[in-house]
């Protein structure tokens, strides 16, 4: 324990000892710090991460508690993955940083650790990296921005770009209205204010078992989330001190939880991969099938966008977490253990405003039924499929229309506005090689109505592929089609012209062609060139698929087949 433990390897234990304390003495450390548990404090500040530019507060603020617990705070950067700068997508960096973060754990002395993240993918691989580490560890996030108001609409990152977005491409904001919107949309620090990923991932944390209670949805500018800084630094000494590790706290059990948590919130359709992922870093036997049970038996109780109203300071102000448990909890294991040395259950809060808000309701009173998130199966997804159903068009929920195939999101990109565009508006418009092995999943499959569509009102159509969309979005969009095209599965098999039928509530999607034919287009079927160099060439050739988490085959503890 302490700032001694793990010696550098020089063939010589005793001089490694006086080196390291040769060089820790440079920095005002003496006897007495190297006593005392160390808590090393991992953040992902980066001036490309706007949405985590109160960080540095928030990680004084946990250093404090560390130290009024007798703890040693010793702060560490790793990499961090702004979702809105980062070509081409963050999601092919998730692992990546996973792989970093544990590293830095192992290699370097902390008896326990707290990891600070909030935009989309830091806090998933954060959580992953601390399970395959499996030291003490709190995670902490930055919290969620404010709202703002435009035009005297309150509108908050990023549900609302979207939205607006949509009625500029449809002809009814001008650029000008645009810009000035452009500037009300997040303007505070802190992660998007609705139900996307950043937030779902938060509360998942919570619901784990690895953050403090009430911990996900204070807002980031807040006094609120400082204090949960401290509180969060406290515990981190105390699970040193008691060996409270991810292998002694996780269980099916918090699996479970999470996974109703997920539908419950009308989560991120992106939580389910980043679930999977994080239960195949441990060693228990939890797979998309278990996620689909707790999905299909949880409604939606939570009224935040994009698939309600609200956004994530009401649900704070609502009780947050704690409050959702709470209506759960017929449907919850409340024996799952926790960081702060008591079962979930004991997280259970009734708060008087969460039910006079009308931002958390009862399972009597859902805001969308069970299904809310919907996992598919069928010829064109064998290993299946996603879709928000909560926030797909009542009139697409049941449909069969004819595939306009892009190859790529390039090719969306140049040809979705084009005016030669043959494409109507019961089409479905299918976009593949944007899966984890093509591209690294990015978020290309809620591609926008095509211009020619969108002037004539047309809000939604059906979309597939084996890509992901943001948290944020909405519409009738199905998802991580598995196998990806590019390893073979059906959907790279799809041509023009083709007849798929989706049918949410039987969940099932279905290519309507005959399997003889589909055989001889297989014949044909050439896999795409991958990465040649660094990071693409190792992830293009390792990454499981979208049903595994998309993480890497060596890193995960069961080492299933790609």
């Amino acid at each position: 324990m302490g700032l001694l433990a793990g010696p550098t390897s020089y063939s010589d234990a005793e001089f490694s000892r006086y080196l390291r304390m040769v060089f820790l003495a440079s920095a005002g450390y003496d006897d007495i710090d190297m006593a005392r548990p160390v808590v090393g404090i991992g953040h992902t500040i980066s001036d490309y991460t706007t949405c985590h530019r109160d960080m540095p507060a928030l990680v004084d603020a946990i250093a404090k508690g560390v130290l009024q617990a007798g703890g040693l705070p010793m702060v560490f950067a790793t990499m961090s993955l702004p979702e809105a700068m980062v070509s081409p997508t963050t999601m092919l960096y998730r692992n990546l940083l996973a792989m970093e973060t544990e590293e830095v754990i192992r290699s370097h002395p902390m008896d326990a650790v707290v990891l600070v993240g909030g935009c989309d993918k830091t806090v998933p691989a954060q959580i992953m990296a601390a399970i395959s580490a499996d030291v003490p560890y709190v995670q902490v996030v930055v919290g969620p921005m404010m709202t703002a108001t435009w035009r005297g609409e309150r509108v908050g990152a990023c549900t609302d770009c979207r939205r607006l977005w949509g009625q500029h491409r449809a002809g009814a904001l001008t650029n000008d209205e645009l810009t000035t919107a452009r500037a009300r949309l997040a303007t505070t620090g802190g992660t998007c204010a609705v139900m996307g990923t950043a937030s779902t991932m938060a509360a998942v944390a919570e619901v784990l078992g690895l953050a403090v209670k009430g911990s996900s949805t204070a807002p980031a500018p807040s006094g609120d989330r400082l204090r949960i800084g401290a509180r969060s630094g406290r515990l981190a000494v105390i699970a040193a001190r008691e060996d409270r590790r991810p292998s002694r706290l996780l269980s099916r059990a918090s699996l479970h939880n999470a996974a109703v948590a997920i539908a419950a919130l009308g989560g991120s359709t992106n939580a389910v991969i980043h679930l999977l992922a994080i239960a195949g870093r441990t060693n228990l036997s939890f797979v998309l099938d278990d996620v689909a049970d707790a999905l299909t038996s949880t409604p939606v109780l939570v009224d935040c966008k994009p698939v309600g109203s609200g956004y994530l300071p009401d649900l704070h102000d609502s009780g947050g977490v704690p409050a959702v448990l709470y209506e759960l909890r017929e449907l919850l294991q409340l024996d799952a253990a926790t960081i702060e040395g008591v079962d979930l259950g004991e997280h259970i809060e009734f708060i008087e405003d969460q039910r006079a808000s009308g931002m958390v309701r009862t399972l009597l009173d859902p805001l969308a039924p069970a299904g809310g998130l919907r996992v598919l199966r069928g010829s064109l997804a064998p290993r299946g499929a996603l879709i928000k159903s909560a926030a797909a068009s009542p009139e697409l929920r049941r449909h069969r229309g004819k595939a306009v195939v892009f190859e790529s999101s390039e090719d969306a990109s140049e040809r979705l506005d084009s005016p030669d565009l043959a494409i109507r508006p019961d089409d479905v418009l299918v976009i593949r090689n944007v899966g984890p092995v093509a591209a690294g999943m990015p978020e290309a499959g809620a591609p926008p109505v095509p211009a020619i569509l969108s002037r004539r009102g047309v809000r939604d159509m059906v979309r597939v592929s084996d890509g992901r969309m943001s948290g944020t979005s909405f519409g009738t969009v199905v998802l991580h089609v598995t196998p990806e095209a590019a390893v073979g599965g059906p959907l790279g098999l799809v041509h023009n012209g083709d007849e798929i039928e989706l049918d949410i509530d039987a969940g099932r999607i279905e290519l309507l062609v005959d399997p003889r034919q589909l055989q001889q287009r297989r014949s044909m079927w050439r896999p795409p060139d991958l990465a040649e160099r660094g990071w693409r060439h190792l992830f293009g050739r390792t990454v499981l698929q979208a049903d595994e988490g998309a993480d890497l085959d060596f890193l995960s503890a069961r080492r299933p087949s790609r």
